[in-house]
């Protein structure tokens, strides 16, 4: 088993042909992709084809049962020692999984917190950081999501739109390296996804590298300078968005953008 190259050091994330099955069902068979430090990749394909399990590996909330998966230049999950992997303790897992950012379709918000209190427990708590730094930087986030307004507002005071923005903030406050969202808009009303999708595209503009499972192919097209689509486990089509959505090359990609475009 060799050493990762100088091509892991290259990129925000890098997977080498990642593997995971829950039980007899294999989700994932294969997958074999890069983002570069500053990228926004989209992942599209249709429900079940291994994008939300292929997140879920990404910061080791899932286990991958073949393969290798780099952020950062660092193995995720695993150490290699001479020839030999060995599975972090979860203390290392979690230090690793601090400087990786998730936004889920579900906002989980904390209900009894409120917007600030939300967006500050991670570093409070993970961090140890001391209280005045922490809702300082909270207060600056709320404002850059579009919520310094409601910073004293409880979940169930807030729209969806409003609780995303918020769990987005929540993200952002451990600063770190990469963002991973899981269909982001999926749980929202029409009216209130491009709100969500704004804050978004301004991460994207502010440098943030990304990985985005999503089913807003306007906002592929427009922001991502990648778009991937799987299907069945595997990566069926990768390229730059306006290309594969104006020009998709594999039968299942055209069959599946027919559908949704």
């Amino acid at each position: 088993m060799s050493e990762p190259g100088n091509s892991a050091q290259d990129y925000m994330v890098k997977a080498e042909g990642v593997h995971k099955s829950f039980g007899r069902l294999e989700v994932l068979k294969g997958i074999d992709l890069e983002v570069r430090p500053g990228e926004v990749m989209c992942i599209v394909g249709p429900s079940g084809s291994g994008k939300s399990t292929f997140l879920r590996c990404i910061n080791h909330l899932e286990k991958v049962n073949g393969g290798r998966l780099w952020v950062d230049g660092h193995l995720v999950g695993y150490r290699q020692k001479g020839g030999k992997i060995y599975e972090l303790h979860e203390k290392e897992v979690a230090a690793q999984r601090s400087d990786i950012g998730m936004v889920f379709q579900r906002f989980n918000l904390f209900p009894h917190m409120t917007a600030l209190a939300n967006v500050m427990e991670a570093p409070l708590r993970v961090k140890k950081e001391s209280k005045a730094v922490v809702r300082g930087r909270a207060l600056k986030l709320l404002d850059r999501v579009g919520l310094a307004d409601k910073a004293d507002g409880y979940p169930n005071q807030l729209s969806g739109g409003q609780q995303q923005r918020v769990a987005i903030a929540r993200a952002l406050a451990m600063e770190p390296k990469l963002m991973l969202f899981d269909e982001p808009t999926s749980a929202l009303d029409p009216e209130l996804v491009g709100e969500v999708l704004e804050v978004m595209k301004q991460l994207a503009l502010d440098g943030m590298t990304m990985v985005v499972v999503t089913h807003e192919m306007g906002f592929a097209r427009e922001v991502g300078d990648s778009l991937v689509f799987m299907d069945y486990g595997v990566v069926v089509e990768k390229g730059l968005p306006r290309e594969v959505l104006a020009n998709p090359q594999h039968p299942r990609t055209q069959d599946f953008l027919s559908k949704v475009l």
